[in-house]
C-alpha cells in the first residue's frame, strides 16, 4: 500500500476526499439508530442488536480477512486493539450506559473523544496543538449539549457516567488505531485488513457478552414499525450491517488515514446531529429550536477544526490535521 505526499494542490484535493469519506462515515454511522429504534420496538434487545450489527459485518468483510491474512502475523496487537476498543469496546460500553443514564447524556459523554484525542496527542505523543482544533472541540461539544438536550436529564449515576467515559476512550482507540502505520510507506497495514479482523474479534467478543444463543430469531422474520409504516426487518438489519457498520468503518478508517485522527474526531461529531435529523424525519421526533442552534455550532466547531491544518512542512502544530496521505490498497485504489 504505497503511500507519498502531494504537491499543495494534491493535498488541498486530498483533504476534500478525506473530509467527504468522513462526513459519509458520520452519516452511516448516524443512520443506524434510526433502523435499530424499530427492531428493538419489535422484541429485539439491544444488545442483540449491536451482535447482530458486527457479527454480520465481520462476515461480509471475511473474504477480506482471508486475503490479508499475512497481517495476523505483522501486527496481531493492532488487530486486537482495534477489536476490543473501535468495535467491541465502544459498543458495549455505550449500550450498558444507556441502561442507566439518560441517552443524550451518554452521547455528549461519549464524544468528549475528540478532546480526548487532543489530549492524547498534546500529552502522550507530546506534539503540540492548534488553538483552532481545540476551539473546534470546544465548540462541537457544546453544540451537542444541545443537540441531545443535556439538561432534560441530569441524573448522576457514577458508574452509567464512568461507562460512558469508557465508551469515549474506546472510540479515541478507534481514531488512533485507524490511524496506525499511515506514514509508513510500505510497511503500512491494509486499512481493509485492520477493520476485517478487528470485526471479527469485536463479533467473538460481544458473542460472550450478548449470548445471542437467547434472542427472539422470530423477529427478523417478521415486520418492524418505522413510523408507521411495517418494514421488514431483515431489510433494516441489512442496513445497519452493509451501511451503519461496514461503510460507516471503511469510509471512518480512511478519513482518518486522509486526516488526522484529531480532524476526523471532530468531523465525527456530526454523527449525532445526523442521528438526530433522521430520526426527525424518519421517526417523526421533531427537533426544539435548541437542538437546531446545537447542530449549527457542531457544524461551526467541525468546519474551525478541520481548516487549521498547517501549510505543508511549515512545521506549525499538526494537531489541526495532516498533510494529505495518499491510500491504496493491493490491487485497488482507494
Amino acid at each position: 500500500m504505497p503511500v507519498h505526499m502531494t504537491d499543495s494542490s494534491g493535498s488541498g484535493r486530498g483533504r476534500g476526499v478525506g473530509l467527504g469519506l468522513a462526513l459519509v462515515s458520520a452519516v452511516a454511522f448516524g443512520g443506524s439508530g434510526v433502523a435499530a429504534k424499530p427492531l428493538i420496538e419489535a422484541g429485539l434487545d439491544p444488545l442483540h442488536v449491536v451482535w447482530l450489527r458486527v457479527a454480520g459485518a465481520a462476515l461480509v468483510m471475511l473474504p477480506l480477512a482471508v486475503r490479508r491474512r499475512a497481517l495476523l502475523r505483522r501486527r496481531p496487537g493492532l488487530l486486537v486493539g482495534f477489536g476490543l476498543l473501535a468495535v467491541a469496546g465502544v459498543q458495549a460500553c455505550y449500550f450498558a450506559a444507556i441502561s442507566r443514564i439518560p441517552v443524550g447524556v451518554a452521547l455528549l459523554v461519549e464524544y468528549l473523544a475528540p478532546a480526548l484525542v487532543l489530549g492524547w496527542v498534546r500529552f502522550v505523543q507530546r506534539r503540540p496543538v492548534t488553538r483552532a482544533a481545540a476551539l473546534g472541540v470546544v465548540l462541537a461539544a457544546g453544540g451537542l449539549a444541545c443537540v441531545v438536550e443535556v439538561w432534560a436529564g441530569l441524573g448522576f449515576d457514577a458508574l452509567g457516567l464512568l461507562l460512558a467515559l469508557g465508551a469515549a476512550c474506546c472510540q479515541v482507540g478507534y481514531f488512533v488505531l485507524s490511524d496506525q502505520g499511515g506514514d509508513a510507506g510500505d510497511e503500512a497495514p491494509d486499512p481493509l485488513g485492520v477493520i476485517a479482523y478487528g470485526l471479527l474479534v469485536g463479533a467473538v467478543v460481544l458473542t460472550a457478552v450478548a449470548r445471542p444463543w437467547s434472542m427472539e430469531w422470530s423477529v427478523l422474520a417478521d415486520t418492524a414499525d418505522l413510523n408507521g409504516t411495517p418494514v421488514a426487518a431483515a431489510l433494516l438489519l441489512g442496513w445497519i450491517v452493509l451501511v451503519a457498520t461496514v461503510v460507516a468503518y471503511v469510509t471512518g478508517v480512511l478519513s482518518v488515514r486522509r486526516l488526522s485522527p484529531q480532524v476526523a474526531g471532530v468531523v465525527a461529531c456530526l454523527e449525532a446531529v445526523i442521528a438526530t435529523v433522521l430520526a426527525w424525519v424518519l421517526l417523526g421526533e421533531h427537533l426544539s429550536a435548541p437542538q437546531i442552534a446545537g447542530g449549527v455550532i457542531v457544524l461551526a466547531g467541525a468546519f474551525i477544526a478541520q481548516s487549521s491544518a498547517p501549510a505543508k512542512g511549515s512545521g506549525e502544530p499538526v494537531a489541526g490535521g495532516a498533510p494529505e496521505r495518499e491510500l491504496s490498497t493491493p490491487g485497488a485504489a482507494t
